[in-house]
């Protein structure tokens, strides 16, 4: 079970032993409570619309609006912003899945995933990784919604978005691993009482960190005897284990997991000899996946007892996979930071290769730097995005809110401490929440989603945590996208991954 914040105890209220036919009875009681109390109206704004989402029309109502949450004198403490897609024509609530769906940062609001690949429209970037310009920008009707197979219930945790703390409520009782889950699984428990939907399949779709908070919150919402319980849980873009996807001076495993990422980013800015490979990337991955474990873990755990003749060899064959010069590869001792890697892979062109999306390239101020002077497949796409988001929000679905917008950033002071990572200087490692909930739920069902060219949260660190002994690899499903972090702003992979999640929900 999470540790509980002692401030997050003394604030939400959870009904750790009622059955689900009390909690519609407290609900309703607590309501009435709110009544008299000084908790503000919610603001809530209702809409009705369609998509034709996998060749069907789907008419749906959207609620998109604050959810008031309580501490345990009736006080308000915090507003959630949420938007929620209920299709028609669904009667039964035990066939209807349910998905609760965030991105990450920590501090990120849920618009990427709302406008890139769920929600009835999305915004259409430029082809190709180019930067996405200034207004105006598309937006159009999104046939890769999955509104035909589940309703959506998008959550803005608090920092972002709308949501903020309300009252004397300090930001600390929700900005944490274990605080920010128990303020997620209080709002999913409010939605499921409100909508009566207790007995429908559920699933958590999280992206980036929105990952660490499904495994945090799958422990939440599954520990003790007031168990809600998952069906599935989708990983997009996974970062589970922060010590795979950390490549710092001193941590030399996340080296490994990070190498099959450089090398495939290489592979796509032609830095390699694909000619070798046949021109298969797969092969080539494959191979640099065998190489990161058989040879280039044992050569860093040697450190200075490699012998020279050895260290010459891996030096080359590194810069083989990578696209480095040797030289440089020899300088870095073969550990190659993040940051780094995004610089120097192009330094003769003058550019920056993205770190969300390798894809994309930024050129630089000078050729002599030595970290990046931005991310490239950031800029390339977060003012597209929030336009969207705001546009839609206003014109299609009437909300009418005048204070700002946190699309990304709003949250410092993250609390990375966790009941299993043991301390404020050991990297968080939600995984075993994850293969915990699946020892004890029989029905629980993973999805893990990868793009290729993410070097944000890459794809060979999370087939190694995926890979551990405890994971039931029988209801495990690994996927993979020739795109970044965000693989749904390329297109095939839009199509591909909005199949895949589908045929995941439809257990097929």
């Amino acid at each position: 079970m999470l540790k509980l914040s002692a401030a997050l105890a003394a604030l939400l209220l959870v009904a750790s032993c009622a059955a689900s036919a009390d909690e519609e009875k407290n609900a309703k009681a607590g309501a009435a409570k709110t009544q008299a109390s000084d908790a503000p109206a919610p603001r809530v704004f209702n809409s009705q619309g369609s998509v034709s989402a996998n060749g069907r029309t789907i008419r749906y109502k959207t609620t998109a609006g604050e959810t008031i949450i309580l501490d345990d004198k009736d006080k308000p403490i915090a507003s959630i912003f949420s938007t929620t897609y209920i299709a028609d024509g669904f009667s039964d609530p035990k066939t209807r899945p349910v998905a609760f769906i965030f991105n990450g940062g920590p501090g990120s609001a849920s618009l990427w995933l709302h406008m890139g690949v769920f929600g009835p429209k999305r915004v259409r970037l430029p082809e190709g990784p180019n930067d996405d310009g200034a207004a105006p920008f598309d937006i159009i009707a999104n046939p890769q919604s999955i509104l035909d197979v589940a309703d959506l219930v998008f959550i803005d945790p608090v920092g972002t978005g709308w949501s903020r703390t309300l009252g004397d409520a300090k930001t600390e009782a929700f900005w944490g691993v274990s605080e920010d889950a128990q303020s997620i699984r209080e709002f999913i428990r409010r939605w499921l009482v409100e909508h009566k939907r207790w007995n429908s399949p559920k699933y958590l779709m999280g992206e980036s960190y929105g990952t660490t908070r499904s495994a945090a919150l799958i422990d939440a919402l599954e520990s003790g005897w007031t168990d809600i319980a998952m069906n599935g849980v989708v990983l997009i873009s996974s970062v589970l284990n922060f010590g795979l996807d950390s490549p710092d001076p001193g941590n030399d495993v996340a080296y490994v997991g990070i190498f099959p990422s450089y090398a495939a980013t290489a592979w796509y800015h032609g830095k390699v000899d694909k000619a070798k490979w046949g021109g298969d990337l797969e092969k080539f991955l494959a191979a640099a996946r065998a190489f990161a474990v058989d040879k280039y873990m044992p050569a860093l755990m040697k450190g200075q007892l490699l012998p020279a003749s050895q260290r010459k060899a891996m030096v080359a064959d590194i810069a083989a996979f990578t696209g480095l010069k040797p030289s440089y590869v020899d300088q870095s001792d073969m550990r190659i930071t993040l940051s780094r890697f995004m610089r120097e892979l192009m330094r003769d062109q003058g550019l920056t290769v993205g770190r969300l999306d390798s894809r994309y390239t930024g050129r630089e101020p000078s050729t002599i730097g030595v970290d990046p002077d931005a991310d490239p497949s950031a800029y390339g796409i977060d003012g597209a995005y929030t336009a969207a988001m705001l546009d839609y929000f206003g014109r299609d679905l009437k909300v009418d809110i005048s204070e700002p917008y946190v699309t990304l950033g709003g949250v410092k002071d993250w609390n990375w401490e966790t009941q299993d990572a043991g301390g404020e200087n050991s990297y968080v490692n939600v995984a075993p929440y994850v293969e915990r909930a699946m020892r004890q739920n029989s029905a629980l069902r993973v999805f893990s989603a990868n793009g290729y060219y993410d070097m944000a949260t890459p794809f060979f660190g999370t087939e190694l945590t995926l890979a551990q002994p405890a994971f039931d690899r029988s209801r495990l499903t690994i996927k993979y996208y020739e795109a970044g972090h965000m693989m749904y702003i390329h297109q095939p992979s839009l199509e591909k991954l909005s199949a895949d999640i589908r045929a995941f929900v439809s257990g097929k």
